[in-house]
Parts: C-alpha cells; sequence; structure tokens
C-alpha cells in the first residue's frame, strides 16, 4: 500500500497532516483561490488520486490566504476539458460541468471531508463547502450564493439541492434569493457549519474532528458517509432502514468490527487494517 500523497499541483498543494490525515489547500491565495480552469482541473486530479487510498482517512480542504474560495473567476475561467474557448453555449456547458463536477468528486471519496473555511467562501467556493461533509470556519468567514449577483441563477454547482437540507428551505429561498452573505456567527446558528473558532485555531479545530473521525474503522466510517448522502435522497423511512441492516451486517462481518470489540472490552486502543 503506498503511504506517499499525491503530489501537489500548480494550484493545488496537498500535505501530510499526520494520522491519516491529508490537507488539500486551494494555493492561489493573491486570486483568492477563485475556480479558474487551472485550479479546478488541479483540484480534479488530486481528489481523483485520493479516491481509491485507504491509507488516507479524513482530508481537509483548505483555502491559502485571506480567503477559502472566491468563486469562479469573472476576468475568465480559461479552456475546459471538451470546450474550445468560443463561449457559445456548448463551451459555456462545458466550464460547467467542469466546476459541477467538483461536486461528485468530493461527494464520491469514501473518506469524509471538512471544509476548512476562513475569510470569504462565495459562489463556486460556497458550493465546495456545502458539498464537503462537514464544515468548520473561523470567526471572519462568510458565505453567499453569489451568483444571482451577476445576473445568474442562484442553483448553481449543488447549491439548491444541499443548502435546504441544512438549513432549511425558508431561509435558503432568502439566501439564495438575496445573494447575502451569511456570516459565521449566524452559519453556526441555522446548522450550516458545525463550530466557529479564532481564525489562529481553525486548522487546529478541524484536525481536532479529523483525528475524532480517524479513531474509528475506516470501513465503518466510509459506510456512514455513504449511507448519509444517500439517505438523503431516499423516498421513504422503509427504503432508509432497508440500506441501513445491509450495510450494517456486511460491517460486522469485518476484521474491524471484531478488533474494535475487543479493543473497546479489553481497554486498550484498537489496531485497523481496513479488512
Amino acid at each position: 500500500m503506498s503511504t506517499s500523497l499525491p503530489a501537489s499541483r500548480t494550484s493545488v498543494s496537498v500535505h501530510d497532516l499526520g494520522e491519516g490525515i491529508a490537507e488539500v489547500r486551494l494555493d492561489e491565495p493573491d486570486r483568492f483561490n477563485t475556480l479558474e480552469a487551472v485550479l479546478v482541473e488541479d483540484l480534479h486530479a488530486v481528489l481523483g488520486e485520493l479516491a481509491a487510498r485507504t491509507d488516507v482517512r479524513v482530508v481537509v480542504l483548505t483555502g491559502a490566504g485571506k480567503h477559502f474560495c472566491a468563486g469562479a473567476n469573472l476576468h475568465g475561467h480559461g479552456a475546459a476539458p471538451g470546450g474550445d474557448g468560443s463561449r457559445a453555449v456548448p463551451d459555456w456547458m462545458s466550464v460547467q460541468e467542469h466546476i459541477a463536477s467538483l461536486v461528485t468528486r468530493l461527494r464520491s471519496l469514501r473518506m469524509p471531508v471538512i471544509a476548512a473555511v476562513q475569510g470569504a467562501a462565495t459562489g463556486g467556493g460556497f458550493a465546495l463547502a456545502l458539498a464537503s461533509d462537514i464544515r468548520v470556519c473561523s470567526d471572519d468567514a462568510r458565505f453567499n450564493a453569489a451568483f444571482v449577483k451577476i445576473g445568474l441563477s442562484a442553483c448553481d454547482v449543488g447549491v439548491s439541492w444541499v443548502l435546504p437540507r441544512l438549513v432549511g428551505a425558508s431561509r435558503a429561498f432568502e439566501i439564495m434569493l438575496t445573494g447575502r452573505f451569511v456570516p459565521a456567527e449566524e452559519a453556526d446558528r441555522i446548522g450550516l457549519v458545525s463550530r466557529v473558532v479564532p481564525r489562529a485555531e481553525l486548522l487546529d479545530a478541524a484536525m481536532e474532528v479529523a483525528r475524532a473521525i480517524a479513531e474509528h474503522t475506516p470501513f465503518g466510517v466510509r459506510m456512514t458517509k455513504q449511507v448519509m448522502w444517500s439517505e438523503l435522497e431516499i423516498p421513504s423511512q422503509a427504503a432508509g432502514l432497508d440500506l441501513e441492516n445491509r450495510t450494517q451486517v456486511a460491517a460486522a462481518y469485518t476484521e474491524d468490527h471484531r478488533e474494535a470489540v475487543a479493543a473497546f472490552l479489553e481497554k486498550r486502543p484498537a489496531s485497523y487494517r481496513n479488512r
């Protein structure tokens, strides 16, 4: 099993934080980590390489500099895969899909993603935070669905699907239709984030959550993430129970489950093998 993390890219860096935790950092601080073509492609590449990893237990998604991610680069996206740069409708669709498919990348990762958000998470940056499994933020963080402010629909990059499930439809409508910024305190109060900390403590707070997750069996964590996202789409409680039942039986037959029980009874740290 490989123990080396994916290589850093031009616009996205990768850092080993120890204990099976990897930091994926949007690394264009002079541009406020805007989602232009190179950064989007680099993030796709890094997440794609992480997807098959078993040695990485948790990913912390961060942004370098003052802001987490200021959304789309309004000066131009650059060439997206499948596009020709013409900015005709088919080319714009290639750009749109290039960015929006990051949501699918984040969801399909077997390990949880914690977004550690400072400064602005606006537009596409808001979408990346929402597509992560957990959000912690600094006390200077602020979030908005900026698309409506530039003549587009606020329903973009998965925001209209995730946001109402986190904060309720009425609040989501108001946030999306006004395009206003939601400050950190409000984000915490309405359930958009799980905690708010001083800016200097942001990475430590994300690491605290990541360590708590990494203490558990890889398969149990993987199935919790997968089933939780699926439950958001399942139309009935009966179907949800059926999915949970099958997942629990599968987990009960893993070696790591037996090790977890033995370690608990023997009052010792567990040693998992992802088997």
